[in-house]
């Protein structure tokens, strides 16, 4: 499966990622939901709907994600979407919440399931890419994704490199818990609180990907 909606945005200069070069993906929580995520998986929005837990979701967007299907796949509510780099606009947003919230990183092993998909930008975007893992990662713009910042003299561009920040693997379901291999936060206090609530788990403190 592959939807290319408006053609190669990108240009015949863009460097494409390589799967040796996705060392692991991310998942944006609150800390309070670790124990419960740790147990059951990270769910899909669907999934988790009847679940009591804290979300870092915007309700505007969710809405825009609820209207899309994923091209020869499902709703695009029924899968868990994970982050190619987390340090992108959805954490830039919530900067101010440092303290109580968390990246999960999960094994890259992950987009060999049956069913994942990847996208070149935010899945709720007018001109997405989608494309069936694990070969499909050659629809991500490797220097956009990770790159320090999205902006530019261009608004077009801009708009183009802030999509791209947001580039996601779609996990129809869930993302089984032991797929998670460890998990960054922002600072010492917040290591603390993830590190008492989630025994076992690895916590690094990695203060950039908050934007602290």
């Amino acid at each position: 499966m592959s939807s290319n909606n408006g053609g190669n945005i990108y240009g015949d200069g863009a460097s494409v990622m390589e799967r040796d070069e996705l060392t692991e993906l991310h998942y944006i929580t609150p800390i309070v939901n670790v124990p419960s995520i740790l147990a059951k998986g990270i769910l899909s929005h669907n999934g988790a709907k009847h679940l009591r837990h804290e979300s870092v979701a915007m309700d505007e967007i969710q809405a825009r994600r609820a209207k899309v299907i994923v091209p020869g796949g499902q709703k695009l509510h029924e899968y868990a979407n994970l982050y190619i780099c987390a340090r992108n606009p959805m954490m830039y947003k919530r900067k101010a919440q440092y303290r109580e919230i968390c990246v999960l990183r999960i094994s890259p092993d992950v987009i060999d399931l049956p069913g994942v998909v990847f996208t070149d930008g935010n899945a709720s975007s007018d001109y997405v890419r989608f494309s069936s893992a694990p070969k499909g990662l050659d629809v991500v713009n490797l220097d956009w994704t990770f790159a320090e910042y999205w902006t530019d003299p261009d608004p077009i561009i801009e708009w183009q490199k802030k999509s791209a920040k947001c580039a996601e693997v779609l996990v129809p379901d869930k993302v089984e818990p032991g797929y998670i291999i460890g998990a960054y936060v922002a600072c010492r206090e917040s290591q603390e609180s993830l590190t008492g609530l989630a025994k076992g788990i690895a916590v690094e403190i990695n203060s950039h990907l908050f934007f602290r």
